[in-house]
């Protein structure tokens, strides 16, 4: 089965030139996604079992994060490959390969990940306030809500505005914890040692796993294989070995500036708490209380200010990987406020019912637990991507190399046999503590955990037995029409706004009944995908590269009928696209279609028509 889908990012596809410099200065254009993507290794859900792993281990568990950090570069490495070389995101990968019943629980379990990704953040940020500023949890909590409209004004403002705006949290971050390391000074002889990996087992597997969750982050996956179609390559195998050299770099760069971040944390924590006796600091509050006390008031202001800018950072690319999960599997994209709102809502419920039910001490374990659960959700999206990478027939000449994917499948295994033992271990534990309501773990949450590990088999070995035939092609949207018979009219410059629904044959047809032979005719298309939102007219991803071959099908159809006709192509907002296009080309006439959707769809999907109307001093002709 061949599945063509939108291009990842569609707007911003190939939009970051990498052929103006020649030599190693050119790795410069390819420099950024991968921190964009590493932002997400210092989120408040890393602090938190840092700072766990740290005041209960001492410099014990710094091989994990290691460990943890050597997988995180191998596998966001094979993410990026696949986004070059196929150009396509993980979600499409899948979408493309898997059948739906399974594409839809991958969906699920993906959004998952995002939520729990999105609860540290929420955690993160409502901390960071209450020991700034003194504001209680709760309202914390819900304060976190407005960050969207910070989120949707940076998305206006474009994408260099939010890398700029990133980029300062990140820095903003090293600068607090170079000043804490200075403040609490590790005995660096005991760190050394710290790197020499032991057994894990109880509590130090429970923390152990949460750092992997916290460290190989599975919605980073997705974003990473978009992120990188972002950058316009030459489509020649010498181009493309290029690109995957560079992003190499990229990314091993980026995420071992994010190791170094998160064993500051850590060595904080075990040189501040387990050396002075505080083996059960899991609380983030308790642990700025902590370096008050030991330390003065410098340190817990700086962990604060750190502790914002993380969970700031961090919720920005948590929302454009939801964007690309939601568009690649389910070929479903909604406006990107409406999709932000929704997954900080999910994240919010848990949050206010553990302040309301349990209490503020509470919010440390709940922020582990996130990421316990980001960890158990990897292997979802880890075994897809090594069997994409791994396909000689769609990687071709890039597929990896054998020692990579011996590499890559022996870091799947020590993840899925890590999640294996804790689920066993915390069944266990939940087994013999729930006395007369074991029936609920027996009927409810078993099957649960079968039913996740029948679907884990199921895409591992699925590749191997079923090699999937790729002739029936699933498109993002139809077919160019043919639409030369039979057609004559009249006007002067007219404008055709099309998005290959299938109303493409009536809305041509009036507009060529409008202006007949003598016209000129304009089609306008434009690209809404979340990459065009961010990069504009730079996104040349494989969406966008599909759209204009289909566009060119159709001028050069107009041609061979004598009609005078090229194409425009808009990215991003489709009423702000539309009216530029219009504005700048000096169109005297605009035939749209009518999408059929009104009230409650027009708010999910966004309304066209109506703002264009009022925007234009021209004659608009709606196809219904």
């Amino acid at each position: 089965m061949s599945i063509e889908l939108r291009k990842s990012l569609s707007e911003v596809h190939g939009t970051v030139r990498t052929n103006q410099r020649k030599g190693w200065k050119s790795m410069f254009a390819f420099l950024g996604p991968a921190y964009l993507v590493s932002v997400g290794y210092m989120d408040p859900g890393n602090w938190a079992t840092d700072i766990a792993g740290g005041s209960q281990f001492g410099y014990k568990l710094i091989w994990v994060l290691l460990m943890s950090n050597l997988i995180a570069v191998l596998l966001q490495s094979l993410s990026a490959r696949l986004g070059i070389v196929r150009g396509l995101d993980l979600a499409q990968a899948s979408k493309e390969s898997y059948p739906n019943w399974i594409n839809i629980p991958l969906w699920i379990l993906a959004e998952i990940a995002i939520v729990a990704c999105d609860l540290a953040e929420i955690v993160g940020m409502a901390i960071g306030l209450n020991l700034l500023f003194g504001l209680p949890l709760i309202w914390g909590v819900c304060i976190t809500v407005f960050d969207t409209i910070l989120l949707l004004y940076l998305m206006n403002r474009g994408m260099r505005y939010m890398e700029m705006f990133i980029i300062s949290l990140v820095f903003i971050i090293g600068v607090c914890f170079i000043a804490e390391m200075f403040i609490v000074h590790p005995v660096y002889q005991d760190v050394v040692k710290g790197f020499i990996p032991g057994t894990l087992e109880g509590s130090a597997l429970y923390i152990a796993i949460g750092i992997i969750g916290a460290t190989v982050m599975p919605h980073n996956l997705y974003l990473h294989s978009s992120l990188v179609q972002t950058r316009k390559i030459d489509q020649t195998p010498t181009g493309i070995q290029r690109a995957l050299k560079f992003n190499l770099f990229d990314t091993a760069i980026a995420l071992n500036m994010a190791f170094f971040a998160n064993a500051a944390i850590l060595i904080l924590a075990a040189a501040a708490f387990y050396v002075n006796g505080y083996y059960k600091v899991a609380e983030i509050q308790d642990a700025s209380m902590l370096l008050e006390k030991l330390f003065g008031n410098a340190a817990p202001a700086l962990f604060g200010i750190a502790l914002v800018a993380a969970g700031q950072s961090s919720t920005i690319t948590g929302t454009l990987t939801g964007q690309i999960i939601m568009e690649g599997y389910l070929n479903l994209r909604i406006q990107p406020w409406l999709r932000r709102i929704i997954t900080r809502l999910l994240a919010i419920i848990p949050a206010l019912c553990t302040i309301i039910f349990m209490g503020d001490s509470a919010l440390g374990s709940l922020l582990v637990l996130s990421q316990v659960v980001l960890s158990l959700q990897l292997g979802f999206a880890v075994i897809p991507l090594i069997h994409f990478t791994s396909d000689k027939k769609t990687m071709k000449g890039f597929v990896i190399k054998p020692w990579v994917k011996v590499l890559a499948w022996i870091s799947a295994a020590i993840i899925i046999y890590l999640n294996v033992q804790l689920v066993i271990e915390e069944l266990t534990g939940w087994i013999e503590s729930a006395g007369e309501r074991k029936y609920i773990i027996y009927g409810v949450v078993i099957p649960v955990v079968i039913v996740c590990a029948l679907l884990l088999l199921y895409i591992l070995i699925q590749p191997f037995i079923h090699k999937v035939s790729r002739t029936r092609k699933q498109l993002p949207h139809g077919h160019a029409l043919d639409f030369r018979e039979g057609l004559d009219v009249h006007y002067n410059h007219i404008g055709i706004a099309i998005d290959f629904t299938g109303n493409d044959h009536k809305i041509i047809s009036n507009a060529l009944f409008q202006g007949g032979k003598k016209a000129t005719y304009t089609i306008i298309h434009v690209v809404e995908t979340a990459g065009a939102r961010y990069y504009g007219n730079y996104a040349m991803d494989k969406e966008t590269q599909l759209d204009e071959e289909y566009l060119r099908k159709y001028v050069e159809d107009l041609a061979e009928l004598d009609y005078h006709a090229d194409y425009k192509i808009g990215f991003g907002d489709t009423t702000k696209a539309i009216t530029k296009i219009v504005s700048e080309n000096k169109i005297d006439f605009l035939v749209m279609g009518s999408h059929g959707h009104r009230g409650l769809k027009d708010l999910v999907f966004g309304s066209t028509i109506d703002t264009v109307r009022h925007n234009l001093k021209i004659p608009v002709l709606i196809v219904s």
